[in-house]
């Protein structure tokens, strides 16, 4: 198992960077609800593309996963900034925010995938043989909580 789709190099950093900065110089006009609507419909793609994979379907997540994390980047970069934006931080405490956000989102990922590598190290193979069976419960349990964020915030996304 290939831990690309979890981590593409520099390509997620630059987007959220990209995304955050778009929004927060008012480059890009961001409104939370159909910013988070899409944030929401971007996991459900990467909870299908879990199950697809898991199937030996390859799709665009399995053949171009630095498109993919760039993309996703970009629009989670969007989704902080727009939430920067609504607690009102003054402008000269934006770029300090942004920094601190993306070098913790980072740290969080590392401490992710060493957490991970602990975890098969303690389970052995065991637990590397039973993985690939619990892929699809998992991909089918991210898309249930993603599609269920995404319907909480439809209404926003058509006005209502």
């Amino acid at each position: 198992m290939r831990p690309a789709v979890i981590i593409d190099g520099w390509r997620t950093p630059i987007g959220r960077h990209g995304g955050a900065g778009a929004a927060v110089l008012d480059v890009v006009p961001v409104e939370s609800g159909p910013v988070e609507a899409a944030i929401a419909l971007s996991i459900v793609l990467l909870a299908r593309e879990i199950v697809m994979g898991n199937r030996g379907e390859k799709h665009l997540v399995h053949r171009k996963p630095w498109l993919v994390a760039f993309a996703f980047g970009l629009l989670h970069g969007l989704g902080f900034a727009g939430a920067l934006g609504e607690i009102g931080l003054r402008n000269s405490d934006v770029p300090l925010a942004l920094l601190s956000f993306n070098v913790g989102v980072e740290a969080g990922q590392l401490a992710f995938v060493a957490a991970l590598v602990l975890v098969q190290r303690i389970g052995g193979q065991g637990l590397r043989s039973r993985l690939p069976r619990l892929e699809p419960a998992l991909g089918y349990a991210l898309g249930a909580l993603a599609m269920f964020w995404l319907f909480g915030r439809l209404p926003a996304v058509f006005g209502a």
